[in-house]
């Protein structure tokens, strides 16, 4: 009994210092971070900002590469098989959690990564409608939707996406039937409410903005709790009398499943660095995003985030009447 005991705790001893020698030797060759969506989105540009200022500070190269597809799951799918030695991390989003309703998603998005932290929370969901529309607000909106249930379309990115979710979440609120157009993004779809080929859509900040100050659309509705530092003369869903709507994305940082404790916690002090610094907060508040305390932006305030989001994402998603799935345990 005494000699089983001596071995277990020198195999705990043995595995203590290659976690440390892990953290103190690592890293030693470039770290590769997948971005599952194209380049140039919502969470490519925070990624690649990020990876720059974090390459500088730890002298190793840090490679963003883009696997789109899936949603999301082919990059998410890659980087939950990758070695579990800190060389592959993976830049996770609201649509992970979203997947899990609408997709056959091979992993499971929360316990099969060891998460390191938050890059950025947003940007937020803003209802849009074309300028040339006679609507002064949204209650106008909705009474004309009311009114000509056939009339209005809202621009979306597909089915499982936030922007859809909103407008199922208006129609059911608003006993409304506006229709969903899906396009190959949000930014495509934001862009055709102001070629005429729409109406209206949940945009997002960093795409209705400009749009707005261009004259090209009005802004009816923030689809957050709290109006929009911003843009603070956007009214919320809720101060309009539609409550409940929480559409702010966030993306993480997140690594395989077993990477070390020692690597994530060297890796969450790194980005904390870097994502608190006033040049990486001011290139992402001009897109509508803003950064945890660094206090608060722990791997296990990740993790927790997720969890309550995932609850969030599944009560959104059966507003839109598409056959859920089960996501994966």
């Amino acid at each position: 009994m005494i000699e089983r005991l001596r071995l277990a705790l020198s195999a705990l001893a043995v595995l203590a210092a290659l976690t440390s020698a892990s953290a103190q030797d690592y890293p030693t060759r470039p770290i590769t971070l997948i971005v599952p969506f194209a380049a140039g989105g919502l969470t490519d540009v925070p990624v690649r900002v990020m990876a720059a200022m974090l390459q500088e500070r730890i002298g190793q190269s840090v490679i963003v590469e883009n696997k789109p597809g899936g949603s999301g799951t082919v990059g998410g799918a890659y980087a939950v098989r990758a070695a579990p030695d800190g060389y592959t991390l993976f830049a996770n989003s609201i649509a992970d959690v979203q997947n899990l309703y609408f997709l056959p998603v091979p992993y499971n998005a929360i316990d099969d990564f060891a998460m390191i932290g938050m890059i950025v929370e947003g940007p937020p969901l803003v209802l849009i409608v074309d300028a040339a529309l006679p609507y002064k607000s949204l209650a106008d909106m909705v009474a004309d939707a009311r009114a000509n249930p056939a009339k209005l379309s809202f621009g979306t990115s597909g089915p499982a996406t936030s922007p859809a979710m909103a407008l199922a979440q208006l129609n059911a609120l608003a006993k409304t039937e506006i229709a969903g157009v899906p396009y190959r993004g949000s930014g495509e779809a934001a862009r055709n409410v102001s070629g005429g080929g729409v109406q209206g859509a949940f945009a997002f900040y960093a795409q209705a903005k400009p749009l707005a100050d261009d004259n090209k659309v009005k802004a009816l509705a923030a689809a957050t709790p709290q109006r929009i530092p911003g843009w603070p003369e956007v009214p919320t869903m809720q101060e309009l009398g539609f409550p409940n709507f929480d559409y702010t994305g966030f993306v993480g940082l997140a690594a395989p499943a077993k990477t070390p404790p020692a690597v994530i916690a060297w890796l969450n002090k790194q980005l904390n660095e870097v994502v608190q610094s006033e040049a990486f907060r001011s290139r992402m508040a001009a897109l509508g995003m803003t950064v945890p305390a660094s206090a608060q932006n722990t791997p296990e305030y990740l993790t927790s985030y997720m969890r309550k989001e995932s609850v969030h994402q599944g009560e959104l998603a059966a507003l839109t009447g598409i056959k859920m799935t089960t996501p994966a345990r």
